[in-house]
Order: C-alpha cells, then structure tokens, then sequence
C-alpha cells in the first residue's frame, strides 16, 4: 500500500474535509485528469484553493462512490 493510499484510508471522515485531485482518483480507480474533467464538466464540484489547486468534498466524492457499480468478480 502507498503512503498516499494509507494517508486517505486513515483519514477521518470529518465534515468539510476535502480531497486532492489524486485521493477521488485513487477512488474511483481513474487517472487525476479524469476527475479534472469531471469538475469542468459540473459532475463534480471543485473548491479552489489560494494556490488554484483543486480540492473536493469528501463527502460528495464518497455520495458518488455509493452509485458506482463494483466490479463483480467472474464466475469460472
């Protein structure tokens, strides 16, 4: 496991805690520009911080987490 990885799967679910571009991507399993994407796109939304990174609601990345279908593993 990454220190990344074991830095987000520590993190307290504390209200308004946000999350980096790479933890939602970690996440969802996807590459960080893909979640850049999404923000443009307004299926997600983004807080910019003073530098103009992008940061996301934990509690909204983890809302859009529950309707993503898993991966069903194959019966052989």
């Amino acid at each position: 496991m990454s220190s990344q990885t074991a830095q987000s799967a520590n993190r307290t679910a504390a209200p308004g805690a946000l999350l980096t571009p790479s933890e939602v991507a970690s996440m969802f399993r996807v590459d960080p520009k893909t979640v850049t994407r999404w923000a443009k796109a307004g299926k997600l939304s983004a807080i910019r911080t003073l530098g103009g990174h992008r940061r996301y609601s934990e509690a909204e990345v983890r809302g859009l987490l529950t309707g993503v279908p898993q991966p069903r593993a194959s019966e052989d």
